[in-house]
């Protein structure tokens, strides 16, 4: 982990200049196409090319179960963690549609599941298992510092051993029954927000349910304390596997330059604790979406991230980051093969 993140280099922004004469030559009145420019440029200095190309996109889905279950948090039973796992294996899933739309590749890995995933030959499927799902964090820290670190350095790791194959992009998705309650303590934890401040719904719960999460959340904060200079500290006292892994995906990526499109709010989570890491990490990530979950704003203002769409998504899985793939493709296609004005003999503004 730690090799990982002082590879992380500062992005020094030296070809901004060079890149917005470019966009303001092409036809088209300057900055008239808006976020699709920012997003161009940002991709140039992540990359460090002047005329990048987006093929490979690789969405990560990182999965594991959660201990707070028990405390009657969400209106799914824990097993639907697997059963949904094994769907995204199958392709049946709103994220395999979507990746499938954009041409994207969807990667499910197995952080911590509750149970044993047994399967043959699925070549989307990594088995990255730190144990069979948390513990109960109103009863104690929900792992060990030990398997928080580890499960940092295995979403480096299933990152590592993709890059090989090519990424050009990536994009974080989760899935895990319960993780927005983990999701909420860990940006209550880090922020200062108030718990009722970035607790929201989930997956649709009735008003008693609810409320008997936002009293989870702050039971679990006060019993285990988490300290919001160490971000290992919290993510093992009231995170989840599958937040770490993502923690791991960015800062993995950050290392290689490669651009990372963060999710929704499960994915913010797993950004916050990689931002709290190295601070650096911020420029190499685009925020997909902003999601219905009001924690998802907390975020994102925290870490100064403006998000590309907002169509009022909170499925998860990294559906929203394939969405924004095909925003911020658009846009690296506008700076690399539209005509400038001299290409095309048109005219510029005030010219006579």
């Amino acid at each position: 982990m730690r090799k990982t993140i002082t590879a992380i280099e500062k992005i020094d922004f030296s070809l901004a200049e060079e890149t917005q004469r470019r966009l303001d030559s092409l036809t088209k009145p300057q900055g008239s196409l808006g976020r699709l420019e920012e997003l161009a440029k940002q991709i140039v200095e992540i990359t460090k090319n002047e005329s990048p190309a987006i093929k490979n996109k690789v969405i990560f889905v990182m999965a594991g179960d959660h201990g707070v279950v028990e405390e009657g948090v969400s209106a799914f039973p824990q097993g639907v963690t697997q059963q949904m796992v094994f769907n995204f294996i199958r392709g049946g899933a709103g994220i395999n549609v979507l990746a499938r739309h954009v041409g994207a590749k969807v990667i499910v890995v197995d952080m911590g599941i509750a149970e044993e995933i047994r399967i043959q030959k699925a070549k989307n499927f990594r088995d990255k298992k730190i144990n069979f799902g948390t513990e109960n964090m109103v009863k104690g820290p929900a792992m060990s510092r030990v398997e928080a670190i580890r499960s940092i350095e295995a979403g480096i790791e299933v990152f590592e051993e993709e890059l090989q194959r090519g990424i050009d992009i990536v994009g974080t998705g989760d899935m895990g029954i319960g993780n927005t309650t983990p999701s909420s303590a860990i940006v209550s934890a880090i922020t200062g927000a108030a718990v009722s401040d970035v607790t929201g719904r989930g997956t649709g719960i009735d008003d008693k349910t609810f409320a008997k999460k936002q009293g989870v959340i702050e039971k679990a904060l006060a019993i285990n304390n988490p300290d919001p200079e160490d971000a290992i500290d919290v993510l093992s006292k009231v995170g989840g596997f599958e937040i770490g892994g993502i923690a791991g995906v960015i800062l993995g990526a950050a290392s290689k330059r490669i651009p990372v499109v963060i999710d929704g709010f499960i994915s913010g989570a797993g950004a916050l604790i990689a931002h709290q890491l190295e601070p650096k990490v911020k420029d190499y990530m685009v925020a997909a979406h902003c999601s219905v979950e009001k924690g998802h704003r907390v975020i994102l203002d925290y870490m100064g991230l403006k998000p590309v769409l907002d169509l009022e998504l909170c499925l998860g899985e990294g559906t929203g980051a394939a969405l924004a793939m095909s925003v911020i493709e658009a846009g690296i296609k506008i700076l690399t093969q539209m005509a400038t004005f001299q290409d095309a003999s048109v005219s510029e503004r005030g010219s006579t």
